[in-house]
Order: C-alpha cells, then structure tokens, then sequence
C-alpha cells in the first residue's frame, strides 16, 4: 500500500519542479473598483450614517490602541499602499516601488497628492509618518523588518531592510500624517474624510482635496461606544450604522443586521515541540498533520468563520494556491502508518496539548483532541489562563499547542524560523526547513524547495485561517465591498432609503 505521507512528499516535489521556472519579477497589481449604481437617493446625507469609536482611546493614528478607532482611521489617512481582498499591494499614494538590492526598496510618490488642509504630500512627509508608525503599538510590528528611511527627493523614498524580502512593499500601508496637527489637535490626513469637533461632539466631514469622491454622507457622527459586545448589540438596534467585528473572542450576541464574512489574515496552528520528546520524531509530527480534520475545526470550532488551511499560506492569495499541500480531512490509515514508521509502540504515543481559554482556541483543542484519539494517540488536554498559556508555551511545557498569529501582508513566515520571531517557541530554527525557507526569502531558492522540506519535517501543523464580520443596518443599500484593512472601501455608493 502506498503511504499516504509518502504521497504528500511526491507532491511536494512536483511543486518544487513547477516554482523551479517561475520568474522572479515583481509586477504591479492594479485594483478594479466596482462601481454601483445608485438611482435612489442623491440628496447628501449628514446626519444618519454613524460609527463607534472609543473615547478613552487617542485618535492620533501613532498612538491608537483599540481597533474601534483603527478602523475608523482608515477613512482618515491614505497609506503608500494598499492591499486588495487577496492580499496583493495595490498603490495608493506611491505611484511605483523597485528594488534595487535584496534589502533597498526605492519607493516614488504620485504628484498633486494633497492633505485635507490643502498642502501637499511629498517625501518629507513619509519620513515623518515612517519613523512615527515604526515607534507605534499599531504598526511597529509590521516595520520591523526595516532599518530606517532615506528622502532621495522631493518624491522619492528609500526603505532599508534588516533583511531581504522580496514582499516588503506590502508592509507599507502605515497612515500618513503631517507632522503639525490641525488647530482641533488632530492630525492631517488626506483620506476620504476628516476629523472635526463641535460641542464635545467628534464626526468625520468629507475631504474637499480627495479628487473624485462624492459620497451620500458627506458626514459621518462617531459613537462611544468601547466593548465588542456593546457594538454587536448598537449595531442590532440600530445605534449605528456599521461595524468591523474580529471575531477573536468569537460573538456572544446574535447579530440580527445584515452581515458579510471578511478573510483575515489570521493563522490557526498546531505549535509542536520538536527539540525532543516524541514530538522531535518527524513521522509522529506527519501523522499529527494526516490526523487532524480542518474541515470540521472549520464548521463546528469556528462555526464557519474561517477556511481550511490547504496551504501554509492564507487561501485567498495566489501563493497559497500554488502550494496546496495538506488534505482538509483527515486520513487516519496514513496517520497510523506514519506512526508505525516512527518505531514508536502505541503505550508511549502520549501527549499534553496545551490551549488558553479563548473560545475558539478551546474548541479547536478539543476537537483536536478527539482527532488524534482517533489515530491512536493519549492525549492530556491543558487549558490555562492566557498569562499562564503564553509562559508555558514559551518555557516549552508541552508537546503541542493550538496556537494563533496574525501574518503579516508580506506573508512572512520568519516568526516561525527565526530565533527571535514571535511563534518560533518549539521549532529548531537551525533545521533544514527554516535554512530552506530563509534561502527562499534571499532569491537563493525556489518556494517548491521549502514547501518540500516543510513536508518532510512538518515543524508545525496550519490548521486554518480565520475571518471576521462587517456588520451593518438592514436600510443601508448599497454592495458592501468592505475586506481586511480597508473596511469602507466603497463608501461613496452606499445610501440609505
């Protein structure tokens, strides 16, 4: 009989024969808006439309915590680039990106650009926004992975990068601000909208500089409104008019508006512990991936908020579907003959899984827990507080862990192969796979050779990828186009009855 994780490793090596003549040029997507036509109302509206905002939180795109006004900020400020439902970069105030070296990216801004006061956007500008988002809690992550900006002229930009990434234009969707704040204190953007104050009161007023923007809510009146239960239960009764939920703590109040589903570039993981242990046997980590049933973490974890994992990658990216390696059911002969090729006896096949208590985390161990049962294994189940979770974790106290982390636009996996990357806790970054994967990121190798070695050693298990909600009122019209970091993409065709 043909085993099936010998099949997967056949797989992987056709992959690695089909990346092998895939050119390493780098092309600019362009973004198709779809435009609505809308026959019902063109009376402007300034008083219906409204959104939640968190008082207690800054409004300074640099300072902000809370997603509430992150959200909220994307009307505000424009970005270098944006990235479209699939996660490619689409320009936005940059007009084209080249690199000229693995680690320089030379970036040139688009003219006649202007801030919401009138003042142009020029390289100046970059700078100052650059260095505030590298030091803010909302983008300093995602910057990391640059050193420092270098102005070449009035509207050319150069990035350096602490290391090579072929993808790091799609990093660059930090807000954009001028550096002195208009007279209410808040800063300048040049989004669609502006903030305002009168009497205490905060709203969004369209931009007059933003070119060809004609919205029916030429204002928008913002909410008080902080916890994600609260927002669920002003969007039900009509509080206000529109609302990005994350899912991350899952909904505890029936959401009675009308709804959308948004793909999040958020990865559900088996973490495995691979130094030692059984879990440092491969075939046992192989029968682990050929035991678990995405499919169903999928319908009754997540209860259809997310998508199987088919790929390390997010499924919505071209990536992803030119890797597709892991089934989305499980296979239990082949994860039982993986573990008869670990030479392990099935009195030693024990292991402690380790979750915190999040909702979605916790019903993915259990059922995890159930699958790998099946396949033979003892599984001792942990469920901790998330203080205690995340130090046991790091301190290596288990065999496996259900896990999440939010990639990056660039896709970047060096939070698992790297040994100061947030998710490496478990994985042998000196392995053949993260030495694989870090000649893919230097143009040394092709993906197909990473994706094989990844098979081969399997140093974690992607288990899915999950999504979030837009939420909005029944008499809102209008297609809602909204998608992940760009909520209001279509703002300008939406109306009320």
């Amino acid at each position: 009989m043909i085993k099936r994780y010998i099949a997967l490793l056949l797989s992987a090596a056709l992959i690695t024969a089909v990346f092998s003549g895939c050119s390493g040029k780098i092309n600019t997507p362009v973004i198709k808006k779809q435009k609505v036509e809308t026959t019902a109302q063109s009376k402007v509206d300034t008083s219906s439309f409204r959104l939640s905002y968190s008082m207690a939180d800054s409004l300074d795109p640099y300072e902000t915590e809370t997603l509430n006004n992150q959200v909220i900020q994307t009307l505000v400020y424009d970005s270098l680039f944006i990235l479209d439902e699939n996660y490619e970069a689409v320009p936005s105030v940059a007009e084209s990106y080249v690199y000229t070296s693995p680690e320089k990216l030379v970036v040139k801004l688009k003219t006649g650009l202007k801030f919401s006061d009138g003042s142009n956007i020029a390289a100046e500008n970059i700078e100052y926004s650059f260095i505030k988002a590298k030091e803010s809690p909302h983008w300093a992550s995602t910057l990391s992975i640059f050193s420092r900006i270098e102005v070449e002229s009035a509207y050319e930009v150069t990035f350096h990068l602490n290391s090579p990434d072929p993808e790091a234009h799609k990093l660059l969707t930090f807000a954009i601000a001028r550096m002195k704040p208009n007279k209410q204190g808040f800063k300048i953007g040049s989004g669609r909208y502006k903030f305002t104050e009168a009497e205490g009161s905060v709203a969004l007023v369209k931009n007059e500089y933003y070119s060809d923007f004609n919205p029916k809510f030429a204002k928008i009146n913002l909410v008080n409104i902080t916890s994600n239960e609260s927002i669920e239960n002003a969007i039900n009764i009509g509080n206000i008019s529109y609302a990005y939920l994350d899912l991350s703590e899952g909904s505890k109040t029936k959401i009675l508006s009308a709804s959308k589903t948004v793909n999040l570039n958020n990865l559900v993981y088996i973490g495995i512990y691979c130094k030692n242990g059984i879990t440092e046997n491969k075939n046992i980590r192989r029968a682990i991936n050929l035991a678990v049933n995405r499919d169903a973490l999928v319908k009754s974890a997540y209860r259809g908020y997310a998508t199987p994992a088919k790929s390390i990658f997010n499924p919505v990216t071209s990536l992803s579907k030119k890797t597709q390696i892991f089934e989305t059911t499980s296979d239990l002969n082949a994860a039982k003959q993986a573990i008869e090729a670990s030479g392990y006896s099935r009195d030693r096949l024990k292991l402690t899984l380790l979750t915190d208590k999040s909702e979605g985390k916790k019903a993915t161990a259990n059922l995890v827990k159930q699958q790998l049962e099946a396949a033979g294994f003892t599984v001792n189940l942990r469920v901790m507080s998330s203080a205690g979770y995340k130090e046991y974790v790091r301190d290596g106290y288990y065999d496996i862990y259900i896990g999440e982390t939010k990639l990056k636009g660039d896709m970047s996996l060096y939070g698992f192969f790297s040994s100061d990357g947030a998710t490496h806790h478990g994985i042998d970054t000196d392995s053949k796979t993260a030495k694989s994967y870090r000649a893919y990121m230097r143009g040394k190798k092709e993906i197909g050779s990473f994706i094989l070695k990844f098979t081969q050693e399997m140093p974690f298990v992607p288990l899915l990828y999950r999504q979030g909600m837009i939420c909005y009122t029944k008499s809102l019209q209008g297609d809602m186009q909204g998608y992940d970091g760009n909520y209001f993409s279509n703002i300008e065709d939406w109306y009320y009855n």
